[in-house]
């Protein structure tokens, strides 16, 4: 930790009380009468908190605080109600949330046949050659299993059917896959004849037609045909569509409780709209952008000109790249190091060459970013952990002696002889619980009983190892509330009621923490948020129940009330 983290609120806190010396200072907002987790050690609880400005300033009893109450300040009566500090998403994608709102919402699809009907009634209300979207379906998910199908998945003919005129492309829940009609395998050229890209897969009927499947890379060329149609929107019609999608990823966001988003990552081109809304006061919360879709020549030449540390009063910081070296475990892309046990032809995709991320760690030391990977698979966490370890080396006499605070993002799958690694490294494993029980159905399918058991979701001996271990939910992937993700984190209990290895679940504190704190401190933003403490940024959730102590089952049932963000009201639950 450095000299700054620590010092920082003490001084803030110190210039408080010389203000308030004679009478405490006039706070513009209290908190009183509730039940405040601080996830500060140095008071863990309180009932009250009082904020001057954009900043926490006391702490402490409803006595202590009522005197920084004046007739004009803001008082909101928790009526017992539990204050925490705001929900730190610890990775998602944030113009992605967005977007999902905007197009059909397969989450719910209970059969191949639902998704069918969503799309025939969506092409009747459109016009012909207009492209319908939609995100979230998982076939694991469906309650009938589409017929036919191969591996798994459906045959296109029943989706072209309903809509001849409308190229279609389904997002998988994952988003690294994606169904598509003949209209948009069309539309993006791909026949029987056409090949894979490499890090992709065309899935094929027996007689080599392509079913509509697209895994990982293989999605590619449709995105590329559906950006082509897009073409001729002006550039205040693209400029307005990021505005809007940029509204909704925020008030979804802030009516969850999250406070600051880890976005997972986003081309220069984005990130100059985030400083635009930024600067207008347009960013509806606190962004921890990582740089992503640019070659290394771009990144090596324009990195530094793309460094922000709490820009416009901190709602926008970039410091850090994100890589991707496979894909996701739902849709058979994770990388193994032995095939999958319903797949067995296939040991997962490799989606970007380690070589290539090699020389993105040395541009991340180059310029001072850090390196966020996506590594799902067991053989992708072994790789990404080497090649992580061989850059420390380079740079440092004794590698497990730094704080470039590199991450592993999902780390999700792990060969036992990796789990002690993260600590002994300090990498952190930036996790999503909510993970664990959306795939837990078919992992074992996916995995075995003797890989699952190992090395699946290892939230706690990961922790034990000493390394930091953090949550978020992967947004849309899942629903953004960190509540459902909290509730996984602490009980790995899924819907039907059964626990997948419960023995890997972490206490409540561990869990808030990993949501708030350990968020923070992987943000290198532990000086400003992460904590209700005196001299932090006054980023707040209030939660209708007290997940730190109510039975384990009424924690889902829990709901935001209030989120806070820099010290005022943005989201009331119950108020438009």
């Amino acid at each position: 930790m450095t000299l700054r983290s620590v010092c920082l609120p003490a001084i803030l806190f110190l210039a408080v009380l010389l203000a308030g010396c004679g009478g405490a200072e006039s706070a513009d907002l209290v908190l009183r009468n509730g039940t405040l987790v601080t996830v500060d050690d140095a008071q863990p609880g309180a009932e009250a908190l009082a904020v001057v400005g954009d900043r926490i300033v006391a702490v402490g009893s409803n006595a202590e605080i009522d005197a920084y109450v004046d007739p004009e300040t803001e008082v909101i009566d928790l009526d017992g109600k539990l204050a925490v500090p705001g929900f730190i998403e610890g990775h998602g994608h944030f113009m992605s949330l967005g977007d999902a709102q905007t197009i059909l919402d397969l989450t719910q699809a209970e059969t191949w046949e639902d998704i069918v009907q969503m799309v025939a009634a969506a092409a009747d209300a459109a016009e012909p050659g207009t492209w319908i979207r939609g995100r979230g379906w998982h076939q694991e998910k469906w309650t009938v299993p589409p017929s036919p199908r191969v591996e798994g998945t459906p045959v296109h003919d029943g989706l072209s059917a309903v809509s001849p005129d409308h190229p279609v492309l389904l997002k998988h829940a994952s988003g690294h896959a994606s169904f598509v009609n003949a209209a948009a395998l069309e539309a993006a050229g791909i026949t029987a004849d056409t090949e894979a890209p490499p890090g992709g897969e065309i899935v094929r009927t027996a007689d080599g037609r392509p079913t509509g499947m697209l895994r990982e890379n293989a999605q590619d060329a449709v995105e590329a045909a559906f950006a082509a149609s897009q073409s001729d929107r002006t550039a205040e019609e693209v400029a307005q569509a990021a505005r809007e999608r940029i509204r909704l990823a925020g008030e979804e966001a802030l009516s969850k409780g999250v406070t600051s988003f880890h976005d997972a990552g986003s081309s220069f081109e984005q990130i100059d709209r985030f400083k635009q809304a930024a600067e207008a006061g347009d960013l509806p919360l606190r962004l921890y952008v990582m740089v992503r879709y640019e070659s290394n020549e771009a990144m090596d030449a324009q990195l530094p000109a793309y460094r922000m540390v709490g820009h416009a009063d901190h709602h926008l910081t970039v410091r850090s790249i994100k890589r991707q070296i496979d894909g996701a475990l739902g849709a058979h892309g994770a990388w193994l190091l032995t095939p999958y046990d319903d797949l067995p032809q296939s040991a997962g995709l490799n989606l970007e060459p380690i070589d290539e991320i090699a020389r993105t760690a040395e541009i991340a030391l180059k310029h001072g970013f850090q390196l966020n990977t996506h590594a799902i698979g067991d053989r992708a966490n072994r790789e990404v952990l080497d090649l992580y370890e061989a850059a420390f080396r380079a740079r440092l006499d004794d590698p497990t002696q730094n704080d470039l605070r590199w991450r592993i993002e999902h780390a999700q799958h792990l060969h036992p002889d990796d789990i002690p690694r993260f600590g002994a490294l300090n990498v952190i494993a930036a996790m999503q619980a909510i993970h664990c029980t959306s795939d837990a159905p078919y992992v074992v399918d996916r995995l075995g009983e003797e890989r699952a058991a190992a090395g699946a979701y290892m939230w706690k001996d990961l922790w034990e190892t000493g390394a930091l271990v953090t949550n978020g939910t992967d947004a849309p992937v899942e629903d953004v509330d960190p509540i459902a993700s909290f509730y996984a984190t602490v009980t790995r209990r899924l819907d039907d009621g059964s626990t997948f290895y419960p023995a890997q679940a972490l206490t409540r504190e561990q869990a808030l923490a990993s949501y708030t704190l350990n968020n923070a401190v992987a943000a290198f933003e532990e000086d400003l948020k992460g904590s209700l403490s005196p001299g932090k940024l006054a980023d707040i959730a209030v939660l209708s129940a007290n997940i730190m102590t109510v039975p384990a089952e009424e924690i889902p049932s829990a709901e935001v009330t209030h989120t806070i963000l820099g010290g005022e009201v943005v989201y009331r639950r119950g108020v438009e």
